[in-house]
């Protein structure tokens, strides 16, 4: 008896050994791959000129909320700039130069995404006392013969073609680089000229642009036409690489943190948040 004993004291010494070593391999590996970000500065990889998400001049509400999470962290925020168009991660985040996205749509298989940062959807935006006050969805009989303004190859791009608008409607081009060229400023000016009766963009751009250089346009975010079976709504995530989830579980925890001051920036610029039910956020949350 007692020499069996023995063996079950042996036994349960080696796989404990061996579950130790097994848990200290696997956190061994999890921080090897970590090992890539640096710690001695938040490195952000950016674009150098896309307001109202971040440029130069460090005037985005991206570029503010990186000022929060290097502020969580204790570290200096340094950017690596390059256009955000095709082979923008695979040159910036992939190629080691910098740690992380600010801002990249949840489901991008390029990276491995945090918890989101915010929710917001495609707006319609028009002016004031022109006849459209009250419209909420792109079927509305009133934007009927009306000329509405879209980005080439977005998603309202689809619901204004079912909508019957699509033979009026005045395309804007989506990939460029916006150093030379902003479609969105371009559709916020024709329809302040009239040139269009309305048009449809990217929350945070619709809401940024529709009040600078003119009267307030009204923003209203197409919850109902998501609700109808188009995918108006988003959610935008931070990025970072994958495998690197040591790195993104810090970046969760300081988005849980730091809720109400990184909804006060994305406030504070326009940006039409929209929590899980729906329904508009107009204070911070936290």
């Amino acid at each position: 008896m007692l020499q069996v004993i023995n063996r079950l004291l042996i036994l349960s010494f080696v796989t404990a050994v061996f579950a130790g070593s097994a848990t200290w391999e696997a956190r061994a590996v999890e921080g090897h791959r970590s090992d890539l970000v640096n710690r001695q500065f938040l490195r952000v990889c950016a674009d150098p000129a896309n307001m109202p998400f971040s440029d130069q001049k460090k005037e985005g509400f991206e570029n503010k909320i990186a000022d929060i999470i290097g502020d969580e962290l204790g570290i200096p925020v340094k950017y690596t700039w390059f256009p955000q168009a095709v082979g923008f991660a695979r040159n910036t985040l992939l190629a080691k130069r910098c740690d992380l996205i600010i801002g990249t749509g949840q489901g991008d298989e390029l990276v491995l995404n945090t918890n989101p940062l915010y929710r917001s959807s495609y707006a319609l935006v028009y002016p004031k006392n022109k006849g459209l006050d009250g419209v909420e969805s792109l079927f509305d009989p009133r934007l009927k013969d009306k000329r509405v303004g879209v980005m080439i190859s977005t998603p309202p791009a689809d619901l204004i073609n079912k909508a019957g608008l699509m033979s009026k409607a005045k395309p804007y081009r989506l990939m460029v680089d916006r150093r030379y060229d902003s479609p969105a400023e371009d559709m916020i000016k024709d329809i302040r000229s009239g040139d269009i009766d309305a048009g449809v963009l990217w929350g945070p751009m619709a809401g940024y642009y529709a009040n600078r250089g003119g009267d307030d346009l009204t923003v209203v975010p197409l919850i109902k036409d998501a609700k109808d079976g188009g995918k108006m709504e988003f959610r935008i995530t931070m990025g970072v690489r994958q495998g690197e989830d040591l790195w993104k579980r810090q970046l969760n925890d300081i988005l849980n943190k730091r809720r109400a001051d990184i909804d006060r920036v994305l406030l504070d610029y326009g940006v039409p948040l929209i929590d899980e039910d729906d329904k508009p956020v107009t204070q911070p949350r936290g």
